[in-house]
């Protein structure tokens, strides 16, 4: 980790909370407004079992609150990139989020 704080680590609640356990967590991305898991460990390459652990639990809120069969993964880590974090977008979330009415 670099000499700024990470703001996954910080894991403020500043949107809504899915779920958390020991492993990870599942909020409202603060940014894109889509289901997001956050690894509690600071790093970007979590084991194997985890990462399935965590992409579970972020499958399980992402059909409650997307709907079932309509949103996919997207595991890359564009703004940090150095805290392993993955979203749940569906395909109408840029629009949702950044589109103008």
């Amino acid at each position: 980790m670099t000499g700024r704080a990470c703001e996954l680590c910080e894991a403020a609640r500043i949107t809504e909370w899915h779920h958390e356990d020991d492993i990870c967590w599942v909020a409202d991305c603060e940014v894109c407004a889509v289901p997001m898991v956050v690894w509690k460990q600071h790093g970007n390459e979590p084991p194997d079992h985890e990462v399935e652990h965590m992409l579970s639990h972020l499958g399980t809120v992402a059909d409650r609150v997307l709907g079932a069969g309509v949103w996919s993964f997207d595991r890359v880590m564009r703004q940090i990139p150095d805290h392993f974090h993955a979203h749940a977008r569906d395909p109408q979330w840029w629009i949702r989020r950044f589109g103008r009415s």
